[in-house]
């Protein structure tokens, strides 16, 4: 295999600046927009992101077929980038118009409509782009490198989606303010999407399948046992990630700097914890990757992962109003914990697929990115969803007309603690304890990619891979 220029690594990781900045814009700050601007209670997010997301999950699911019965000049997946990368700034600027409607039940729908449409665009991108890391490259390290330049980005992407809309927001104001933003965040998404298109060029290129839609494909990846533990590694990961990071914004205003909240003052706090944290993220890359040659992926996902818990369950003992450094040291240690786990599951992705390749003679990563992305948003949606919904049993209270500051009960801020705490304890403890049966290493790779050239079928390899 060719060694891969740094031009098309960062061509290929360009796209996910939509990826890791739109979600995180997404969990950071649409919760809080929808709750303080658009006036919805914590029962009407919760259903609104449910359903949304529950049908982009299907979509994925069928769309990830599409692909691989896809012929184009572009390949199987970057003419999907190329189409849709206009789309992608109408969808970020109608997510975040702050509907204003006197009726409840016409800010829903408007909320609705215009979430389920950025959701179904960004999928038209992402689920190509999931499958274009598998085929950016066929080796091993190669792979590797390509997908830490992604995450590299996407973190990058994450620091900026976190600190600068809502600086954008609070310079214009606040209506006014989401408008500029949506318009800002959306043009430089497109532009980037478009760079990835045009000249992220894969090195595994397979012709076409042509299949009729059916559940065929993702019961047979299911029947791989290495499937199923990469699964559950990364829909631990996104639970976790997607209520933290959900939350994040609650925890701080409504109980690390409650007071200021209550009294009208802005504060900065939660997002220059954020930066830390992100920023924390792309330094320990090089500490990943040389761990990853070192240890493995599932060693490097077992070491952030506990690094992770141990920082979630300082964070429960921190006092509203403590110094602001106790905030920032957690989230330096948090960053640094999180970025193993972040990064591994994208590593590995297209090791399971070349096992796939193997064990099926079929390679379609089209229907394995969009099998991963469906399960994916299936349990990123029902955790979001539930999140919120139990903040709204625990009483958090929505903003009415006229009405941006709120005093939010002690039964609404003990359950964002919670959540904030032992979510990481809970799932990434799962997560840690599947990743220790995960055996596809460097060499059980190069076993692979060996059978694979010479079409061989060795029993014993076979045999560890089905489980």
């Amino acid at each position: 295999m060719n060694k891969m220029s740094l031009g098309r690594k960062l061509a290929f990781a360009a796209c996910d600046i939509l990826g890791g900045g739109a979600f995180n814009i997404i969990n950071f700050l649409y919760p809080v927009f929808l709750a303080l601007t658009v006036g919805l209670s914590a029962y009407w997010i919760s259903a609104v992101m449910l359903i949304a997301r529950i049908w982009d999950a299907f979509f994925d699911l069928l769309f990830g077929q599409v692909t691989d019965g896809t012929k184009s000049r572009f390949g199987k997946r970057r003419i999907y980038m190329v189409a849709a990368s206009p789309f992608v700034f109408v969808g970020m600027v109608a997510m975040f118009f702050p509907y204003s409607f006197d009726s409840m039940t016409i800010r829903v729908i408007a909320v609705f409509v215009s979430y389920l449409l950025f959701c179904t665009i960004q999928s038209v991108i992402m689920v190509p782009y999931f499958s274009l890391a598998s085929e950016i490259s066929g080796d091993y390290h190669e792979r590797a490198s390509a997908n830490s330049w992604r995450l590299a980005f996407s973190i990058t992407s994450s620091i900026v989606c976190v600190s600068v809309p809502g600086i954008i927001v609070n310079s214009f104001g606040g209506s006014e303010g989401y408008i500029v933003m949506g318009i800002i965040f959306g043009a430089v998404f497109s532009i980037c999407v478009l760079i990835t298109g045009l000249f992220a060029r894969e090195e595994i290129q397979t012709p076409p399948i042509r299949i009729r839609f059916s559940t065929e494909p993702f019961l047979r990846l299911l029947s791989l046992r290495v499937f199923r533990q990469f699964m559950v590694m990364l829909i631990m990961l996104q639970i976790t990630m997607v209520i933290m990071s959900g939350l994040f914004f609650f925890y701080v205003n409504f109980y690390y700097c409650r007071d200021l909240t209550a009294s009208g003052q802005a504060n900065i706090t939660g997002m220059i914890a954020a930066a830390v944290m992100f920023s924390t993220q792309i330094v320990a890359l090089p500490f990943y990757i040389g761990w990853i040659k070192k240890a493995g992926k599932a060693s490097a996902y077992r070491l952030g992962a506990v690094i992770w818990i141990i920082s979630g369950l300082v964070l429960f003992l921190i006092p509203s109003g403590a110094p602001a450094w106790q905030i920032y040291l957690i989230g330096f240690i948090m960053g640094f914990g999180i970025s193993g786990p972040g990064l591994v599951p994208h590593t590995m992705l297209g090791d399971v697929s070349d096992a796939a390749q193997l064990v099926f003679n079929l390679r379609n990563d089209g229907a394995l990115g969009g099998f991963v992305h469906f399960l994916n948003k299936v349990s990123q949606a029902i955790g979001i969803s539930l999140a919120m919904a139990v903040l709204g049993y625990f009483g958090f209270r929505e903003a009415h007309p006229g009405q941006t500051v709120l005093m939010q009960p002690e039964s609404a801020q003990l359950a964002i603690r919670a959540f904030m705490s032992f979510t990481p304890l809970v799932l990434m403890g799962i997560g840690i304890a599947i990743s220790t049966r995960y055996q596809i290493d460097a060499e059980k790779q190069n076993q692979i990619k060996n059978a694979i050239e010479a079409e061989e079928k060795p029993e014993t390899l076979l045999a560890e891979l089905r489980g």
